[in-house]
């Protein structure tokens, strides 16, 4: 097994380090201040990332599980495993920003997981938010209210969610709602609503700890009539497969929310070490039971991230050679999440006052960090899922 990047994505690594350095981190602090204003910056970056996916792998929100219909068995390195390490350079740079590129969004995945082929054909080019939570649950996926009711080539959706990333600025929004809550879990389905249709409405924006240059909005649906075909996927309900098809997402969506941490720990643990470059052994000479205590935190911290890193890597290797990755998706965020917020934390300790102040970044990185393990799942949810997975036990049997 090669751990190295691969070669074929050095140029677009390579730009994305620069863009993270060059563009990112100058206006980090601006629009962290500037909260819920939109980062223009950011239109000439979305041309830039639209010009590289269209020469197959890149830095795409909307990374697929494989090539559909491929019976090719060949070792792959995909769009998954490009998406993944070029989100890790631009997270050096600003995790919010990152949040906020069009055409980059969390539903984007949504599309790319669940969509059928027409759809994923009408919908390219959209830039699209996820609405999954709502004010009476958390993680639990299965527990939506909002509800989507036939009537004639439309549906009918009633509900409300919160913590919608680029729920203000997306151009639609993905929304899972239920076709009938008698049926649980398998009734769930994702709608493509697009931006302006009627019964939709921004309620407000959130203010938060960190992201603060990404929109975080609470959307109403009040009769909201969306046409059939933005139904994700297939409408039949199939109760055997249950939540299956939906959780495509979150498999798809993990691994990038871990590379996500694991940029922006990688930012404090570069800065840290900077800092304290004068007591640091460079060449990792010195035995760790001989190192200051400064000196063995920092190498401590460095052993977790890369911890993290491989972790991630294999739930992004998988997904791109369409092997079932649910749980190593979940082991890699539930990781990742902790790990970064940890030495997030962890180097602004160690800096002390100039970690703590506005004149460096490590107080934003350690705010910004947080969030990275609690959506798209928190630490307690992908631990619940992970054991479920190690002893085959049903949702039920185990929560």
């Amino acid at each position: 097994m090669n751990l190295q990047n691969p070669k074929k994505f050095k140029i677009l690594l390579d730009q994305a380090h620069e863009v993270a350095l060059n563009v990112l981190r100058p206006i980090s602090r601006k629009y962290d201040k500037a909260e819920h204003a939109y980062p223009k910056e950011l239109d000439m970056l979305a041309s830039l990332l639209d010009g590289m996916n269209d020469g197959g792998e890149g830095i795409n929100a909307g990374a697929a599980v494989g090539k559909r219909g491929s019976q090719d068995d060949s070792n792959k390195n995909g769009v998954n495993m490009s998406t993944a390490l070029g989100i890790i350079e631009m997270c050096y740079g600003d995790t919010g920003l990152l949040l906020s590129m069009p055409r980059q969004g969390l539903g984007n995945s949504a599309i790319a997981a669940v969509a059928n082929d027409e759809q994923l054909e009408r919908f390219k080019g959209t830039w699209a938010a996820m609405a999954i939570t709502e004010p009476n649950f958390g993680s639990d996926s299965a527990a939506i209210r909002t509800t989507a009711t036939k009537d004639g080539d439309d549906y009918i959706l009633n509900g409300e969610k919160i913590f919608v990333t680029s729920g203000e600025r997306a151009d639609s929004v993905v929304v899972w709602a239920t076709l009938d809550k008698k049926l649980g879990r398998a009734a769930i389905k994702s709608f493509v609503v697009p931006k302006g249709t009627a019964g939709m409405t921004v309620e407000r924006l959130e203010h938060k700890l960190g992201i603060k240059a990404s929109d975080t909005a609470v959307i109403r649906f009040d009769q909201c009539r969306v046409p059939a075909e933005n139904l994700l996927g297939n409408a039949e309900i199939d109760v055997a497969k249950g939540f299956a098809g939906v959780m495509e997402t979150f498999d798809n969506t993990r691994p990038l929310v871990a590379a996500m941490a694991i940029g922006c720990a990688k930012a404090s643990l570069e800065r840290i070490k900077e800092i304290f470059r004068d007591q640091l052994d460079s060449n990792y000479a010195t035995p760790y039971l001989q190192c200051s205590n400064l000196a063995a935190q920092i190498y401590k911290m460095e052993a977790e991230w890369e911890a993290a890193r491989l972790l991630m890597l294999k739930a992004a290797w998988m997904a791109d050679n369409k092997k079932p990755n649910s749980k190593e998706a979940s082991i890699a965020k539930a990781k990742a999440g902790r790990v970064g917020n940890d030495i997030t934390l962890k180097c602004v300790e160690l800096a002390a006052s100039v970690g703590y102040s506005e004149t460096e970044l490590l107080e934003k990185w350690a705010r910004d960090s947080k969030i990275l393990d609690i959506f798209e799942g928190t630490q307690q949810i992908q631990q619940l899922i992970i054991a479920r997975r190690e002893l085959g036990k049903s949702s039920s049997e185990l929560k």
